[in-house]
């Protein structure tokens, strides 16, 4: 587990270790990004700490970033959140949850709430920014906080690469122009980016590192 300094994110890698998820709490409220592995390991860490889950969000379609996400939604009745272009993805891949020895998502599961792209205030006193970043995936989105001086960038960008585009509704254009799109939002170099995969890197990392990383 890897906890960022002076913030309330925490980075989980659940087993299987594959996925990066994080989890966001302020006092006894929290949200969970990226909802991978087994959700009773997530029931475990809720209930120990005696956090209250307010909801659930992706940011995209993909099995090992939703694989947790349905199963955890109906047990604390709350929402999970994903854009909308990623809605027909759901289920695709679960070939991936049976080599980890996860439960298929099938369509009799818990449906996924529609990502409002807005300004949202996730916990109190915490506002977050959705960016649409398609490409890896039709409705892949970033979650950044401002003030936290983070970003949650899914698959989209990793620390010296990218995402894949050769999946069922990648677009290679699409994800270079989302890419663009980050890069021309000129964040700080202090911004913590959390990839899908691997450790977190920062703004000045990819500038530095990710020959991607540009107009």
């Amino acid at each position: 587990m890897q906890k960022l300094k002076n913030s309330k994110f925490e980075l989980l890698q659940m087993s299987p270790q594959n996925t990066m998820s994080v989890l966001l709490t302020v006092g006894d409220e929290c949200v969970v990004f990226d909802a991978w592995g087994h959700v009773s390991e997530w029931t475990r860490i809720i209930d120990e700490r005696g956090l209250k889950l307010r909801a659930i969000y992706a940011t995209h379609g993909h099995p090992d970033h939703i694989s947790a996400a349905p199963m955890l939604a109906k047990q604390y009745n709350v929402p999970w959140y994903l854009h909308s272009g990623d809605f027909r993805i759901v289920g695709w891949g679960n070939d991936l949850l049976t080599y980890f020895g996860l439960p298929q998502i099938t369509v009799d599961d818990v449906r996924p709430t529609l990502l409002d792209v807005q300004d949202t205030t996730v916990l109190p006193g915490v506002t977050m920014k959705i960016i649409e970043t398609p490409g890896h995936t039709p409705g892949g989105v970033a979650y950044y906080f401002p003030d936290e001086h983070v970003m949650i960038i899914g698959d989209t960008l990793f620390q010296e690469s990218i995402g894949r585009y050769d999946l069922p509704g990648g677009d290679k254009d699409m994800l270079f122009k989302s890419i663009s799109n980050i890069y021309n939002m000129n964040l700080p170099n202090d911004v913590k980016i959390i990839h899908g995969h691997g450790m977190a890197t920062d703004i000045e990392y990819l500038h530095k590192n990710n020959p991607y990383f540009h107009e």
